[in-house]
């Protein structure tokens, strides 16, 4: 894995809340390896994002900002909806 892709992985896993670490660490495990550039570049836009606005926008709290409303979080969100685990929030 190339160091930009182990940079983001670490950042999914050390957000900060235990919630976005599974949320989005779980997330980046499964599909890191297959995620474009612009899919890299649109995580790392998001990973901007304080941790109660990102928490929000995943579980469906909160509409999206149009400048978050990109397919990557649409693919977290199914990911995670589609793969639910006793350890997830």
């Amino acid at each position: 894995m190339d160091v930009r892709r182990r940079k983001l992985t670490f950042r999914c896993w050390h957000r900060g809340t235990r919630e976005m670490d599974l949320l989005l660490g779980r997330y980046v495990d499964r599909h890191i390896a297959g995620l474009s550039d612009a899919d890299i570049e649109a995580l790392e836009h998001l990973l901007e994002a304080p941790d109660p606005e990102l928490f929000a926008w995943v579980t469906g709290g909160k509409p999206v900002p149009a400048n978050y409303d990109l397919p990557i979080l649409k693919a977290i969100r199914d990911y995670h909806r589609d793969n639910p685990t006793a350890d997830a929030v």
